[in-house]
């Protein structure tokens, strides 16, 4: 029992975070009205640029905007603890939300039963983004610090988007991870399809995301039970977004891993409303190493980029996860 419940908050811990050469004409700078946050390899190549994966050419952000407003679904990954990714994230909602057009803002980071409080706060408070981090009490919820996020729920509070709380509870994710999918009821169950078994490589793909993810600590019989949860997860942020969307459609803020076109939240939209248009944003650092978008699919263990378009950034300091994690078993 006290291995699954490390497991279980380790889980909770983890993250959801996780091609040609440069042309010469270079994208236009990003959108960020004060220039960047993060002080780390601002000069790389790639910083600022925007790459269409399907296209297999760069693209600027006016057309990654226009691009995005053609679709029903769109899904913005993100590093959390990353300043400029929110910054254009906001930049993005305020985008899609010009002409009247208010889709539905929907929020990893929130989970269904905070929406009671979300709504309660928008009826008192119908722009005030502070009140709503009262509210559902930010400041306890083990998430990165409210400024980081505040400008992404102050652009969709400011256009009057519907704020939606997409996550599954965390005591729901703690249960299913300790005691497998019956933990969840049975139509919650069916609904995230949790029954019907993966194709066997999708499975062990995600078997090594989560053994990675949690630097060899995590004991193999855990393995399955994780996956089950980034299972049930990506579905009920793709059930929530669906059953919210408003006539424009919605938008979901998540981590990088629940934005993968190829088995994240976007593949689930794809499998549960055929023939509407989903587009995915992933928000990734540059690395020195790294100097050609393709090279960042191996990172995603794929062959190509899991996603529709990257938006290349700057980086931030980060900590050794794996040394972060020691340091948390030993305590």
């Amino acid at each position: 029992m006290r291995t699954l419940l490390i497991a279980a908050a380790l889980l909770l811990a983890a993250a959801c975070s996780r091609a040609t050469r440069p042309d010469s004409a270079g994208a236009p700078p990003a959108p960020l009205p004060g220039g960047w946050t993060s002080p780390l390899h601002r000069e790389h190549p790639l910083t600022g640029r925007i790459w269409d994966v399907k296209a297999g050419r760069f693209v600027d952000a006016e057309a990654l905007r226009d691009a995005l407003a053609q679709a029903r679904f769109v899904v913005l990954g993100e590093r959390h603890d990353q300043p400029d990714h929110h910054q254009l994230q906001a930049w993005l909602v305020q985008s899609l939300a010009t002409g009247g057009r208010k889709p539905a803002l929907a929020f990893e980071m929130l989970d269904v039963g905070q929406q009671a409080a979300v709504d309660a706060s928008r009826s008192r408070a119908p722009g005030d983004a502070d009140a709503l981090a009262l509210a559902v009490d930010w400041a306890g919820s083990g998430w990165p610090d409210w400024s980081l996020y505040r400008p992404v729920f102050a652009a969709g509070l400011a256009a009057g988007l519907p704020i939606v709380a997409a996550n599954l509870p965390r005591a729901q994710v703690r249960d299913l991870v300790m005691r497998g999918p019956e933990a969840l009821a049975p139509e919650l169950r069916q609904r995230l399809s949790l029954d019907t078994p993966l194709p066997e490589a999708v499975e062990q793909a995600m078997r090594q995301e989560q053994d990675e993810a949690h630097c060899g600590h995590l004991p193999k019989e855990m393995l399955g039970p994780m996956v089950q949860a980034q299972r049930a997860r990506d579905a009920h942020l793709a059930d929530r977004l669906l059953s919210a969307a408003t006539d424009p459609g919605g938008v979901l803020i998540t981590g990088n891993g629940h934005a993968r076109t190829d088995r994240g939240v976007p593949a689930q939209l794809a499998a549960r409303a055929p023939g509407q248009d989903v587009r995915s944003v992933g928000l990734l650092e540059v690395d020195p190493k790294l100097r050609e978008p393709a090279d960042y699919a191996a990172s995603f263990g794929a062959q190509s980029l899991p996603f529709d378009y990257v938006w290349f950034t700057p980086a931030v300091p980060m900590e050794d996860p794996c040394a972060a994690l020691l340091k948390h078993h030993k305590k």
